[in-house]
C-alpha cells in the first residue's frame, strides 16, 4: 500500500488577554518561539494569526503526537509574552480594519493585486497534505474527491460570528473567502497534461505567479507530491484536527484503492457540489446535503454513515480507525460552531466565546497553572 503521509498545517488567532480582542503580535510569538519551533512557526497575511506546521508524519498518531508536542509550545510561548491563541475559522468580533498586515514582499502583492479583499481576508484554516503516488494520481484523485468536500467541511464549521455579528451561517469563514480569486471547488480535469495547461496560462498571461496562488478548497500541491485540503475551518480541539486529517487521508487511500482495481467514481459537476457547500456552510452537521444518486436532500448523520463506511475498508490498514469515528463524538458535541453559539446564547457576551476558544483550543494540551490564569 502507499505511504498516505501527513502534514498539517494550523493558523491560530492571537488573542489579548485584557480586550479577548486580535492583537498584531505575531512576531513576539516567533521570536519567543525561535529556540524550539523555529521550523514550525510561520508569519501569515495578517500579523494577529500565526500558522502552526507539523513535518511529514507517516501516521495519524505521529501527526497527533507532533501536534500536541507543537501545540504545548506553541501555548506556553504565548502565555509568557502575555497572549493567548486560539482556534475557530474566525473571530467572533474582531474588525479587519483595525489588524494590521504583515511586512513582506508577498503579502504586499498580494494586497495591491486585491486591496480591500485582502485586507478584510481575516480567517483561519486548517489545510491537510495527503502524500500520493504521483501528480497523475493526483488529479484523478482530485476529480473524485471534490464530492466529499461538503461532508468533510461540515464537520469542520467554527466561524459563525463576523465582526460581533451572529451571521446565521455556521461557517463564515468560506463567505468571505469566497471574494479572493481562483477558490472553492475545483473543476474536473480529464488529465494532469490538461491540469498543467490550465496553470501554464495563468502564468504565461501573468495572472498569477505561479500555481500557489490557485487557492482551491483542495488541489494537487504545485512543488510536494501531495494533495492538499484546503477547506475546512480551524478547530478547537486538537481531536477534531486528527479526526478530519484521519477522514482525509482514508478517503485519498480509498480513492487511489478504488483506482487500483480500475473502478471509477461518478463525477457530478461542480455547480451540484457547489450547493452541497452551501448547505455545509450554512448549518454544518445540521444541514440536509443533497444525495446526488438517490437525488434527495439526507440528513448529515445519514450522510457521514455513508462515508464512514465507504472508508472502512482502509482505515486498520492506516491505523486510523480511533481517530476516524471521532467523527461521532463530534456529531454528539456539536462542532466549534455549535458549542460557540451555545456559548453565546447562554452568555449574551462575544468575549465569555472568546474565553471558551481559548479554553477548547487549550483542552488537554496545558497544565493546570496555565489554564488557572485563563
Amino acid at each position: 500500500m502507499h505511504q498516505f503521509t501527513i502534514g498539517i498545517e494550523e493558523e491560530y488567532q492571537i488573542i489579548d488577554v485584557e480586550s479577548r480582542d486580535l492583537i498584531s503580535h505575531v512576531s513576539k510569538i516567533i521570536e519567543g518561539g525561535k529556540a524550539v519551533l523555529s521550523e514550525n512557526l510561520k508569519h501569515e497575511m495578517h500579523e494577529s494569526m500565526i500558522e502552526m506546521e507539523t513535518g511529514i508524519c507517516q501516521n495519524i498518531q505521529e501527526a497527533k503526537t507532533e501536534l500536541t508536542n507543537l501545540r504545548r509550545h506553541l501555548i506556553k510561548i504565548a502565555h509568557e509574552q502575555g497572549l493567548r491563541v486560539s482556534g475557530g475559522g474566525t473571530h467572533p468580533f474582531s474588525n479587519w480594519e483595525h489588524n494590521t498586515i504583515t511586512n513582506g514582499e508577498r503579502y504586499n502583492k498580494i494586497v495591491d493585486d486585491m486591496g480591500d479583499v485582502a485586507r478584510g481576508n481575516l480567517i483561519f484554516g486548517l489545510h491537510v497534505h495527503i502524500g500520493i503516488p504521483n501528480r497523475e494520481e493526483g488529479v484523478r484523485i482530485q476529480n473524485v474527491m471534490r464530492y466529499f468536500l461538503p461532508h468533510v467541511y461540515a464537520l469542520s464549521t467554527n466561524s459563525p460570528f463576523w465582526i460581533g455579528r451572529n451571521t446565521g451561517f455556521k461557517s463564515y469563514r468560506q463567505e468571505i473567502f469566497v471574494k479572493f480569486p481562483r477558490t472553492g471547488i475545483p473543476s474536473f480535469f480529464n488529465s494532469l497534461a490538461e491540469f498543467d495547461s490550465y496553470v501554464d496560462l495563468l502564468v504565461k498571461t501573468g495572472t498569477i505567479d505561479n500555481a500557489k496562488k490557485i487557492w482551491w478548497d483542495l488541489r494537487v500541491h504545485p512543488f510536494y507530491p501531495t494533495i492538499e485540503f484546503r477547506i475546512c475551518d480551524m478547530p478547537l480541539r486538537i481531536e477534531e484536527t486528527v479526526c478530519l486529517a484521519a477522514i482525509m487521508q482514508s478517503l485519498v487511500a480509498k480513492i487511489y484503492k478504488l483506482h487500483q482495481q480500475n473502478l471509477s467514481f461518478r463525477s457530478y459537476r461542480r455547480l451540484l457540489l457547489n450547493e452541497n457547500k452551501w448547505r455545509a456552510s450554512k448549518s454544518g452537521i445540521e444541514a440536509h446535503l443533497i444525495d446526488f444518486g438517490k437525488e434527495e436532500s439526507v440528513p448529515y448523520p445519514d450522510l457521514l454513515k455513508e462515508l464512514l463506511e465507504f472508508i472502512d475498508d482502509v482505515v486498520d490498514d492506516l491505523g486510523c480507525r480511533k481517530e476516524v469515528e471521532y467523527a461521532w463524538t463530534i456529531l454528539e458535541n456539536g462542532t466549534g460552531a455549535d458549542r460557540q453559539l451555545r456559548i453565546f446564547k447562554e452568555t449574551g457576551d462575544l468575549t465569555k466565546v472568546v474565553d471558551y476558544m481559548i479554553s477548547e483550543t487549550e483542552y488537554g494540551i496545558t497544565h493546570g497553572e496555565l489554564l488557572h490564569n485563563i
